[in-house]
């Protein structure tokens, strides 16, 4: 009889654990375990405080797959969230992620130092891929929840006191020892080129082909067409793009389309 009610308790727990595993999911966050508040005159919808660490969470992952577009502001429940992940040792080890593929990746091309022609080239975005802004929201305690005050943020950029994104130094130059161009493409705008040259070097980083800033006319263009263009005048010069590494989508949309993106987490803001 022990050995009978032994067997039914396990059973019980392990198919528990199966229906929460199978159950979460924000949908189910959302219908089933959500306290409505809704009013006519409010029409609030709030979470229960056991399942906002998984709202956030599936927000976080539907931004970095780019599910999530054309956000403003971080939701502010989740605001506490973001700022965790992206302080968190977690965040440094999915950055080192996406560098050891990144490596992984450089070894199957046909780019090698003593044999390389000088027209390979490697694309990086520079803010939040190789130089970390989170020093600024650290310092201004919105880590997304309010929308990015460009003023204050142009003048921090300019103070060129960001440091290396962990694990992008390493990468930085494993790229370039292998005798690939490249070309550092950011949204920055021009009057910030020397901060930022100053910056780049005191953060690790050296000896890149170009630096490409918007310039007045580029101000004109979305972000991601601004970048798509240079990609394309590139390519007209004969390089060939091996890869293109940002923080956000923008880094990678338009044509031409690089031969392979790796995107860096940051679900801070969003820039078309």
């Amino acid at each position: 009889m022990a050995r009978s009610l032994l067997l039914s308790l396990t059973l019980a727990f392990l198919f528990a654990g199966m229906v929460s595993a199978r159950d979460w999911n924000i949908l189910n966050q959302l219908k089933g375990t959500t306290t409505t508040t809704k009013t006519s005159q409010t029409g609030v919808t709030s979470l229960k405080a056991p399942n906002l660490n998984g709202y956030c969470e599936s927000w976080r992952v539907n931004v970095e797959l780019n599910n999530i577009r054309d956000f403003k502001v971080v939701p502010q429940e989740c605001v506490w969230f973001v700022q965790k992940y992206m302080t968190s040792s977690q965040y440094e080890d999915d950055v080192e992620r996406a560098v050891d593929e990144a490596i992984l990746y450089l070894g199957k091309t046909c780019c090698e130092k003593k044999t390389c022609d000088g027209m390979d080239a490697w694309i990086f975005d520079i803010d939040d891929t190789l130089l970390s802004t989170i020093p600024y929201h650290k310092s201004n305690g919105c880590f997304g929840g309010e929308q990015l005050n460009t003023t204050k943020f142009e003048e921090w950029q300019n103070s060129g006191k960001a440091p290396a994104v962990p694990h992008m130094v390493k990468l930085y130059h494993e790229i370039r020892e292998r005798g690939f161009k490249i070309f550092l493409i950011s949204s920055r705008k021009e009057y910030l080129r020397s901060a930022t040259v100053e910056n780049l070097i005191e953060a690790g980083y050296h000896s890149w082909s170009n630096l490409l800033l918007r310039g007045e006319d580029d101000e004109k263009k979305s972000v991601s067409q601004y970048k798509a263009d240079l990609r394309a005048w590139l390519t007209s010069l004969g390089y060939r793009v091996w890869g293109v590494m940002g923080a956000q989508w923008n880094s990678f949309s338009g044509c031409p389309v690089p031969k392979r993106t790796f995107k860096l987490p940051n679900s801070i803001y969003y820039v078309a």
